[in-house]
């Protein structure tokens, strides 16, 4: 028997997403990273985004360890001239865009009465604000390709926009009432730039994620965790016993993985996905609400 030695070790060699520029923005740790990651080993040439620079560095280095093409934009989603940095570093180092990612998220969790709007507006500033803005920065790049593709008289390829979503947002979640809203616009947006970007052969879905293993999920040893977003000391994480007990309500009977729900992602920028549109896939172990 011969073993395919790059295979073995995860290199590239051919891959569904050959010659696509893809950009992944949250791509420096959990779930974001592990879907940088593959569709970096499906052939993409990837522009990785993280808060802290070296998440960022660290995805970019996996990725060309693969043997991959990548770029790494430091910096907070929610910055005002962020969109811009993002498209215009795609359009800089790979001359286009093929697939946009918006997975950049955490959660600041509290019922409604004790819910300032600090936490209210950082919320959806970070979940819907900011996919808003990059997708419309995207717009002239996209819509530029295509008229150039259809002057020359050549097909105009399928483009991908994967936004991240939450059964929060279709189901409602208590103490989420800010993530559950902005995830709940994450699909309105979907749904209109599927109508508008149709005529520019952009597939535009959704994916909703019910409980996956991330550090904003995992219980700490301590019982106590947190995270610092722009010098904010945000408590994240779940009780050992709650975790037990939202698996016996999903019928594979555990959280999924960031690499299981980085495949859900790459199932909706594969060519196989192209007639796809304006749908959300839940990626949540059979769950239902």
């Amino acid at each position: 028997m011969t073993i395919d030695r790059d295979k073995a070790l995860g290199r590239h060699t051919v891959g569904t997403l050959d010659s696509k520029v893809a950009l992944v923005s949250g791509s420096g740790r959990g779930i974001g990273r592990e879907i940088a990651l593959k569709l970096a080993r499906e052939g993409a040439r990837v522009v990785v985004n993280d808060l802290d620079e070296d998440v960022a560095i660290e995805t970019a280095r996996d990725i060309e360890a693969l043997g991959g093409t990548v770029v790494a934009v430091v910096g907070s989603v929610t910055d005002p001239d962020f969109a811009d940095r993002f498209v215009g570093t795609a359009v800089e180092a790979f001359g286009g865009i093929d697939i946009i990612v918006n997975n950049a998220g955490y959660t600041w969790d509290t019922v409604i009465q004790r819910m300032t709007d600090e936490q209210w507006d950082a919320i959806l500033d970070v979940h819907l604000k900011a996919p808003f803005r990059i997708l419309r920065a995207a717009q002239p790049v996209i819509s530029a390709a295509v008229k150039s593709a259809r002057t020359a008289g050549v097909p105009v390829p399928c483009r991908k926009v994967v936004n991240i979503s939450s059964v929060a947002g279709l189901g409602g979640n208590a103490g989420q009432v800010n993530y559950a809203a902005a995830k709940a616009g994450v699909t309105g947006l979907t749904k209109t730039l599927a109508k508008e970007w149709g005529r520019y052969n952009v597939t535009v879905n959704t994916v909703a994620f019910g409980l996956i293993t991330t550090r904003l999920t995992e219980s700490p040893a301590d019982g106590e965790g947190s995270i610092d977003i722009a010098g904010r000391d945000i408590r994240v994480g779940v009780s050992r016993q709650l975790l037990d007990a939202m698996a016996t309500q999903i019928p594979l009977g555990r959280a999924g993985t960031p690499v299981e729900a980085a495949g859900a992602v790459y199932l909706l920028c594969t060519p196989e996905s192209d007639y796809i549109s304006g749908q959300t896939l839940v990626c949540g172990g059979g769950y239902t609400l």
